[in-house]
Order: C-alpha cells, then structure tokens, then sequence
C-alpha cells in the first residue's frame, strides 16, 4: 500500500473538519499589531488568544532593542551549532543572567521550546532509568516521554496521592533496572490553569530518591515575588532540580532555556542532540533578550498590570455563574456543556457579533458534550476589553443555554 493512501480515507480527530473549519476555527488569520485588539478577517477584534502575558511583544523598548538588534548583527549570525561556532559571548551572558534570575548554578539556551524539552528529557534518560509524569503534561512532554526506551508512569493531574503510587512503583523498577527516577510535571498547566503540586511532590524526596524536572512555560516571568516562576510562587526552587521555560509566552521572542546544577548542565551542553546538530540561536534574538530580562527585573509594574486585569476577569466570570475550574493563575478556562455543532455557533456569535476572539476546545481533545473556552488576560489588556467580553459571554451563555445554537451541522465557515 502507498504510505499516503490512508490520508484521503483518515484526516485525524481534528483534520476530519478541516475543509470547513480550515481558515476560522482552525489556522485562522488575525491581522495588524499584535495586542489586545486585532483584526479577523476585517473585522475588529478583543483578542484573547495571545500568551503574551506581559505585553512584551510590542512594547517599545523591547522593538526597538530588536530592532536595533537585527540592524546590527541580521538574523543568520551566528553561523552553525554552539559546539561548532555558533557561540558568543551574548549567548553565554544570557545563560548568567538566567541562571541567576531562577536561582540555578547553571544555564543552557536552546532553540525552542517543544523540541527542547523533548531532546533535554531524550539526554537525561537511558534505558535503565524511570520516568514518572503528570498525565495532563503538554504535548512536548508526553512526545519527550515517548523517545525513552524504558518504563515511564503517569500520575493522574495534579494527584498528590496517585503520584506517590507511582514513584513507589518506579522505585522498585528503577531499582530492579539499576537507573534513576526523573518526575515531569508542569509549573503552570496551560490548558486549566492550575499550577502543578510542585511543593507537594518536592516533599516526597523525603521518601523517595528522584529528581524533578518541571516545565513552567506559562509561569516564567510573572509567578512568583519576582517572576521567576511557579516554584519561586511555592516556595521551594531549591528542591525543583531542573527549571524549564520558553522565551515565546511572556518573553514575546523565541527560543528557551533549562537551569539547575552546573554539572547537569554541562553535561546536557554536550548532550542534547537538537542542539548540537543545529544551528545557534540567532545573536539578535539573544540581545533582544537580554533587554527582556532587564525589564522583567526592573519593571514589577508589567506583573502587576497582569494581575490585575486577571483578577478582574476571573472575579466577574465566577460572579457572573461561569465555571472557570481551579485556575490560580492567568490562564482562564470556561466550562461550558454544548455539542460540537453548538460549540462553533456560539464562536461565529462571539466572533461576528461580540467580536470576542478566544480559542476554544472541544471533542476529541475533551470529551463529548464539553466546551472549553481558553482566555489568556494580559498586561496589554484594559479593564474596557474585559467588561465588553464579560457582556459578550454573559450574553451567548443565556442562548447557549436556551438552546438557540443547536444545529444540524457544524456550520462551513472555511468558505465563507
């Protein structure tokens, strides 16, 4: 059979929609600067689609540091890997900075956050050793977890009580095998919001010898007494031994980094194959970094916007009657029952007629019957953009639940 035949019998879960969802509910283009107000498809939009939590993205010192940046070096240097010779002194002063800043002997830049974590957790490991991980990890974990050869646990989300389960099972097979225990877990679950037990799993090492990788994407910058992140907000940063982010939600850049003990480190430097055989992180990006940190250090002011703006859209959805979960962080969930069909038309309402632009999850990434709406407030936000979408929502709730978005189908919108 030809490998590609089965394509034109099977799109995926999510691909069997594309040929209406394809260009609004799924890869949609939002046009002009990017911010809390944008457009779809010509039309104005409140945007809450955007990790860029601190409003970084457009801000002007951060532009024109970039921009300067660029002028200055372009984005092909430097050439070839670290290793080789692609190093510089920038990318070795923005390790400095971020082992400091999280509290860590060491750094190491790497090019992107899913293929990062994926080839750190791919180095770590070795057949003889244990993995044991949340069950509700992102992707990039669960694909990391995936390239190990040998026995890996999950623990169900959040589950202090499951997760000492499987370290327990993990210790007797990692002492059966003669290897280790790596525990993989988030700092901020980007899906529900909720932080991970981090403190609660760090006081198992009393019982269990393991060590703690987390991956705290969605709170570097803004958790925490200096936005170091979910382990500096939890109090325990000495027992997290491995500290993973990436540059592109709070940073508004790209790339990312892992910190911890300079020998785990420097081993990982020779290690991690997605490093070593690619092409170094662009000088420009790195400067336009370095004036990141700058300000996420001395501008408490942006944090301080954020919460603000998060508090008083979680405060007026939950007294509004919206279940938002156990958020205790930006990321705002909406749960909400609905089919499929009643999913899409409550969207093409918010969109066309609220212009309100959120994402939103439905089946086969949850189960049937459930909706999902994900807003991610920011520091760019006004208390403006959150009233109108706290109207706009309470509005489309009432026909939600009246019944007016039942449909036969769901409606084509990739023509439209």
């Amino acid at each position: 059979m030809d490998i590609f035949e089965k394509f034109t019998r099977d799109s995926g879960p999510i691909g069997q929609h594309m040929e209406r969802a394809h260009g609004y509910f799924a890869f949609p283009i939002l046009e002009g600067e990017l911010g809390p107000r944008m457009k779809f498809r010509g039309k104005d939009m409140i945007v809450w689609s955007l990790n860029n939590y601190l409003g970084l993205v457009n801000h002007p010192e951060v532009r024109k540091a970039d921009t300067e940046a660029v002028a200055k070096y372009g984005i092909g240097n430097p050439m070839g890997s670290r290793m080789m010779s692609g190093n510089t002194l920038k990318h070795e002063e923005l390790e400095r900075v971020l082992a400091d800043f999280t509290k860590r002997e060491d750094a190491m830049l790497l090019n992107f956050g899913y293929q990062g974590i994926m080839s750190c957790i791919d180095a770590l490991v070795n057949r003889r050793d244990v993995i044991v991980y949340d069950a509700e990890a992102h992707a990039c974990i669960v694909d990391g977890v995936r390239l190990h050869m040998g026995q890996r646990y999950a623990f169900k989300h959040n589950d202090i009580e499951d997760c000492e389960k499987q370290l327990q099972r993990a210790t007797e097979m990692a002492k059966k095998n003669g290897g280790g225990i790596l525990l993989i877990t988030e700092g901020v679950f980007g899906m529900d919001g909720e932080q991970g037990i981090l403190k609660q799993i760090a006081d198992l090492k009393k019982k269990y010898d393991f060590r703690i990788l987390i991956d705290d994407a969605h709170g570097f910058g803004y958790m925490g007494a200096t936005g170091a992140g979910a382990d500096e907000a939890q109090g325990c940063q000495n027992e997290i031994d491995l500290y993973f982010s990436t540059f592109v939600k709070s940073m508004g850049s790209i790339g990312a980094f892992i910190s911890g003990k300079k020998d785990v480190i420097n081993y990982l430097r020779y290690n991690v194959r997605s490093q070593i055989f690619a092409k170094s992180l662009a000088i420009a990006a790195v400067e336009g970094l370095l004036k990141r940190m700058e300000m996420l250090k001395t501008m408490p002011q942006l944090r301080e916007k954020l919460w603000a703006n998060v508090n008083r859209l979680q405060t007026g959805l939950k007294e509004r009657g919206f279940d938002i979960g156990k958020t205790n962080s930006p990321v705002t969930p909406i749960y909400l029952k609905g089919s499929l069909p009643e999913a899409t038309e409550m969207v093409k309402d918010l969109r066309e007629n609220h212009h309100i632009f959120c994402s939103i999850v439905v089946y086969p990434v949850i189960p049937k019957g459930e909706i999902i709406y994900r807003l991610i407030p920011t520091e760019s936000h006004s208390f403006e953009d959150v009233d109108e979408t706290l109207k706009a929502f309470e509005a489309v709730k009432k026909k939600l639940d009246a019944g007016d978005y039942k449909a036969a189908d769901i409606p084509d919108m990739a023509h439209v």
